[in-house]
């Protein structure tokens, strides 16, 4: 479809008084994670492992170490293109990839700043606002895209189980049943929300006998069971019909899928660059990989700020045996690359604003066509109307949204994104 001049543009939302991103708690966050970031340095003084780490930094090839640094670069970039195909499926959507940087660029930051990733939904979200797109659209395709991130994280955790299992089992024995364990809630999530997508009625239902049991408990309604009643009733369907609509598109559904795929083997394949930075040249690709996401299952269960603990931990487990005595220079240098470094480069991208107007998909078009902009296809059963009129016509007929911030507000723990109003339109 092409840029046209008569379309009837999309309301953009000024989210701006909303009260912005959720900088208390990433701010919060960030000094837990400096404090543990201390307390690393000083074990290393007081153990007397310092040494062993400087002589460890020294022999490292940074070759291999920038390497591993664009495998990030690109897990960023895959990461705005699963965002890119999401807005090109609406032809009029006023993001641009400026803002889809800048969206990205929330979630990694807020993500790692905030326990097991919390901040990063709701600061995706408010992004997507921010360039203009409806609150109900823009949670619309961040919970699509959530939930394709969520099938790429199981689809790798299963073949890589299937394939490094029995090699880890062998090495570590029944302490890789805590992948397994991580694994199956990965499972158990992706399965809530497919049962929330595609069996609506069945949810609502659950969720009705939950609210009257409390009641019962509690000894009646009150405000509080009143609201859970409005969420359910109109969010559940409005999630489950959003989700369809983007599913029903197989071909784009198809290409996220697989550019989620890559960008994650790019953020797995982190470790084996770092290994071979410290000369460890006869290390296995492929248990690599598979330790790379066994650590990302770890880690993302852990509810602390970067997955403290079970980052440690994870990498203790799945990777000491490779780095041996460079073990600890091995894991501040990994931990420098995923999470460290990430965080603090993607904070000035956080403010980015896409300065065209034109929609990415108008924008693919041209390119495609050369600059010719395809033809619009004039609607059935319409004579002796050109195709402005038809436009005005259409135009008419689309009920205005009133350009507020129904579904964010601003409390004493930084933004909330409420999912009950994500849809909420209000009527002239």
């Amino acid at each position: 479809m092409s840029e046209s001049s008569h379309t009837a543009p999309k309301q953009r939302v000024d989210a701006a008084s909303a009260g912005g991103d959720d900088r208390r708690g990433a701010r919060r966050g960030a000094i837990f994670i400096g404090l543990v970031l201390v307390a690393y340095i000083v074990y290393l003084v007081v153990t007397g492992q310092i040494l062993e780490f400087a002589e460890a930094m020294s022999t490292v090839d940074m070759s291999w170490i920038v390497v591993a640094c664009i495998c990030m670069v690109l897990y960023f970039i895959f990461g705005v293109i699963a965002y890119a195909i999401a807005v090109w499926l609406d032809p009029d959507s006023p993001v641009g990839i400026r803002d889809l940087i800048s969206v990205e660029a929330s979630g990694v930051f807020f993500g790692n700043l905030t326990p097991m990733m919390v901040g990063g939904t709701p600061a995706q979200i408010y992004r997507l606002t921010k360039a203009g797109q409806p609150v109900g659209e823009a949670g619309a395709t961040q919970f699509t895209r959530y939930i394709v991130f969520q099938i790429g994280l199981v689809a790798w955790g299963a073949i890589l189980l299937a394939v490094r299992l029995p090699f880890f089992t062998e090495l570590y024995g029944d302490m890789t049943l805590l992948c397994l364990f991580s694994f199956g809630g990965h499972v158990v999530l992706l399965t809530g929300l497919f049962i929330v997508c595609l069996c609506p009625r069945f949810v609502v239902r659950v969720a009705m006998w939950g609210i009257r049991f409390v009641e019962r408990v509690g000894g009646g309604e009150s405000d509080r069971t009143r609201g859970w009643r409005d969420y359910v009733n109109n969010e559940i369907y409005s999630f489950s019909d959003h989700f369809k609509h983007a599913a029903a598109h197989l071909s784009s559904m198809g290409i996220t899928m697989l550019v989620t795929m890559a960008q994650l083997a790019f953020f797995y394949m982190v470790p084996y660059f770092v290994l071979l930075a410290f000369g460890k040249h006869d290390v296995d690709f492929i248990s690599c990989l598979a330790a790379g996401a066994f650590i990302q299952l770890l880690s993302s269960a852990v509810p602390l700020p970067g997955g403290t603990g079970g980052a440690e931990g994870g990498f203790a487990l799945f990777l000491g045996h490779f780095f041996g005595l460079s073990a600890t220079a091995g894991y501040l240098v990994w931990r420098i690359i995923t999470f460290f470094g990430p965080t603090i480069l993607t904070a000035p991208l956080l403010g980015l604003r896409s300065a065209r107007h034109a929609s990415i998909h108008a924008r693919w078009n041209r390119l495609v066509h050369g600059g010719r902009a395809p033809e619009r296809k004039k609607a059935a059963g319409a004579t002796g109307a050109s195709a402005h009129d038809s436009a005005r016509v259409a135009e008419a007929s689309v009920p205005h949204r009133r350009p507020g911030r129904q579904g964010i507000r601003q409390t004493a723990g930084g933004i909330t994104v409420s999912p009950k109003n994500l849809r909420r339109r209000s009527r002239h």
